[in-house]
């Protein structure tokens, strides 16, 4: 079995647009996973013997990154490739001299907010009310990973 960390590409986005609607109960539109990148984008997928398990989108400008979209497959979650492909994007972010990466994570998510703790994010703030959720709202928390 081989693992990989790639640049996300063309070939890849039916397979993300898949999983972005099996692991998100908001998913992003098909139209945002499936648009043309900018230059400050920093999208990988995570395959597994060349099939897509994982994705994420993310941006870096001015030594900052953004951490904006992460999955892994419902089916292949616990094994851990979440860990795997945030190790990834935390390495790409270094090798391209940013300083700090930052995310939002949804408070519900106690799973991925503990890996992000785990790998060394820190949160520093909290938005109030800013995904929607089943019931209304809910709050966002800030995280931040400095780079040394």
């Amino acid at each position: 079995m081989t693992t990989k960390m790639v640049p996300l590409a063309t070939h890849h986005l039916d397979a993300v647009w898949q999983i972005e609607q099996a692991a998100h109960a908001f998913p992003w539109s098909e139209s945002m996973v499936r648009a043309e990148p900018s230059k400050r984008a920093c999208n990988y997928a995570l395959t597994v013997d060349d099939a897509v398990v994982g994705y994420c989108f993310g941006q870096l400008v001015a030594g900052e990154a953004t951490l904006l979209n992460i999955a892994i497959d419902p089916q292949a979650q616990g094994k851990g490739y979440g860990k795997l492909l945030l190790d990834g994007f935390i390495e790409q972010m270094k090798a391209q001299q940013a300083e700090e990466i930052w995310l939002e994570v949804r408070a519900s998510n106690t799973r991925a907010y503990h890996l992000y703790e785990a790998l060394g994010f820190n949160e520093i703030n909290r938005r109030e009310g800013y995904y929607p959720a089943e019931n209304g709202r809910e709050d966002a928390l800030i995280m931040t990973y400095m780079i040394m």
